[in-house]
């Protein structure tokens, strides 16, 4: 045994030394300067990665009733634009009401209230009220889409989903989920008109929208464990 190993054991060879390698500060300096472009093409890419449209060829439109009137409006011109046959307007209880009572007291009515009086005829809104409160809104407001959907329209392949900004991708997400592999969804994200998508970190508003909804889409994504 060489005397460079006996120099580096001790304890009858309990312990060792090793020599290892570690950064310098130019390695320091490289490694931060790496940290700080992931971060910057982060911010730059993060808010266009949620607020994701991509239409399908659908002839069902729905627009999540919850959504402020700016996106009710986009909804109502798609209608108008596109070659749908009807549209749907879905969501659960209102947030005040605490409890399902009526339809009356669910979004779905209420974004469809707003799009007959943006003049979509009656007969071509449809309400689908979700009735659970708590927990999974997105995602009980689908399934409520997709029990209407096998007793009333069985045969329907695709449908676009009209909703707010950076909520886009996990709406899809969670719309999908509950619609099955059998229907297409395609998705249209209405941009908030409280701040500039392009510098969102500029804004409390988009700071709290774009973070929540992170969070929000990994949960859905890793996390989430579909219940009836």
């Amino acid at each position: 045994m060489s005397a460079s190993t006996h120099s580096s054991q001790k304890f009858w060879g309990v312990l060792t030394r090793k020599e290892r390698w570690g950064l310098s500060w130019r390695g320091r300096l490289v490694v931060a300067l790496l940290v700080l472009l992931v971060g910057w093409l982060a911010l730059l890419n993060i808010h266009p990665f949620l607020a994701v449209t991509h239409r399908v060829d659908a002839h069902i439109l729905v627009v999540e009733g919850w959504v402020p009137d700016c996106v009710i409006r986009a909804g109502i011109e798609e209608f108008k634009a596109g070659s749908y046959q009807r549209v749907f307007s879905t969501g659960g209880p209102v947030e005040w009401s605490g409890v399902y009572t009526s339809e009356d007291d669910t979004a779905a009515i209420w974004g469809a209230g707003r799009l007959r009086r943006g003049g979509i005829p009656r007969e071509l809104v449809e309400v689908v009220p979700a009735r659970v409160v708590t927990r999974d809104r997105t995602y009980s407001s689908a399934v409520a889409l997709r029990e209407w959907l096998r007793e009333n329209h069985p045969s329907l392949h695709a449908v676009n989903i009209v909703t707010e900004d950076v909520h886009a991708r996990r709406t899809r997400l969670l719309f999908q989920k509950a619609l099955g592999n059998g229907v297409t969804v395609g998705i249209i994200a209405v941009p908030n008109p409280d701040y500039d998508a392009k510098r969102w970190w500029r804004y409390s508003e988009g700071v709290r929208e774009v973070v929540g909804e992170v969070i929000a889409y990994l949960y859905a994504r890793f996390f989430f464990v579909p219940s009836e």
